[in-house]
């Protein structure tokens, strides 16, 4: 079984080949930001990316009708269970008007979709942000008016949770894990028995990360909004591209903020340390989820690369069940999986119904 995967950013195209499990190559197609802006909404691009994904695939020698399906990254749609959900007319549609907000990863089910309609063969998206298996318990925030919204990084957490189960030869539905996404966000969830029961929404809770706030103090988060220093949308740039790390230390690289913590920077050492410590906690709180029932904790996602992170969160928590590093994001290996899970008979196709 052959699987062509699409994961679209907002320059930029990856798209991988899969035959079964094995990746027979990756590449990046990269878009000129003029050429981008030239277009009035996101999903209005997708002829242009099907452009650039067939002209790379004449590039690789590979035809695009050796293919058994077409795998794209999934857009923000309303909430949904977690798996591999059949591209139709609907989901198309939903995706193009993308009343979940305009973002690129809208673009990987529609150019799936075009692509196996040329080909006829189906096209898929797995686990994508909005995937929401949270139990009515962790809706509450302590607002009617602000129930807690499940978004995160499912795909690549999913992914990696599977991985695991496998290696301890079990399947993720027999298992309980904590499941942790250290990257430019900070997920951190609760997966029970094959569902996502709760997990931090990586915009707006949780631990800060390198550019994101995550939970901040309520009352003088209102102040600081009414402080006529700031408008909306500056306030929202300072929770979600100019907070975290960022905001104390002045750069987004973590590898740079560990460098100078090597050369004595002792402010930068309190940061990344107070990062850990904010990711420890938020893994206690999802083991009092499960009720201290945890077969394993997995860190992943780019920080899981860093052995000082690694360490000091594992230093915290490892008394609650024995951790597990899977450093980097399986992004593609994840959709390409879900299709082929589908293909093999392991797994059944969802229909997006909203």
């Amino acid at each position: 079984m052959r699987v062509l995967v699409i994961n679209p950013g907002s320059t930029s195209t990856k798209i991988a080949a899969f035959e079964n499990e094995t990746c027979l190559w990756k590449t990046g197609i990269d878009h000129p930001a003029q050429e981008i802006e030239g277009f009035a909404r996101v999903g209005d691009q997708y002829e242009y990316r099907i452009t650039a994904v067939l002209k790379t695939l004449a590039l690789k020698d590979d035809a695009l009708e050796t293919f058994n399906a077409i795998a794209g990254r999934g857009g923000l749609l309303a909430p949904l269970i977690g798996g591999t959900y059949f591209v139709d007319d609907n989901l198309v549609r939903v995706l193009q008007d993308a009343p979940g907000g305009e973002h690129a990863s809208n673009l990987g089910g529609i150019i799936a979709y075009h692509l196996g309609r040329r080909i006829n063969v189906p096209a898929f998206i797995v686990d994508p942000v909005a995937v929401d298996e949270m139990e009515p318990l962790a809706r509450f925030s302590g607002l009617p008016e602000l129930p807690r919204i499940s978004l995160s990084h499912a795909l690549n957490m999913k992914a990696v949770a599977r991985k695991v189960a496998r290696q301890i030869g079990k399947t993720y539905q027999e298992v309980n894990f904590i499941v942790v996404h250290l990257g430019g966000g900070i997920s951190v969830a609760a997966h029970y028995k094959g569902r996502m029961i709760d997990v931090n929404n990586a915009n707006s809770e949780g631990p800060f990360s390198v550019d994101r706030c995550g939970t901040l103090p309520a009352y003088q988060l209102v102040k600081l909004c009414y402080s006529g220093n700031y408008s909306e949308q500056e306030m929202l740039n300072k929770i979600t591209k100019e907070g975290g790390m960022f905001a104390y230390l002045k750069t987004k690289d973590a590898r740079l903020a560990e460098k100078r913590m090597s050369e004595g920077d002792s402010q930068a050492k309190l940061v990344l340390e107070a990062l850990c410590y904010q990711v420890s906690k938020e893994i206690g709180a999802m083991a009092a989820v499960m009720a201290g029932d945890v077969d394993r904790i997995v860190l992943t996602g780019g920080l899981a690369h860093s052995q000082f992170i690694i360490e000091e969160i594992s230093r915290r928590i490892a008394f609650i069940a024995k951790v597990e590093v899977a450093p980097g994001e399986e992004e593609m290996e994840a959709l390409a999986l879900g299709a082929l899970r589908v293909l093999k008979g392991e797994e059944q196709a969802l229909v997006y119904q909203a």
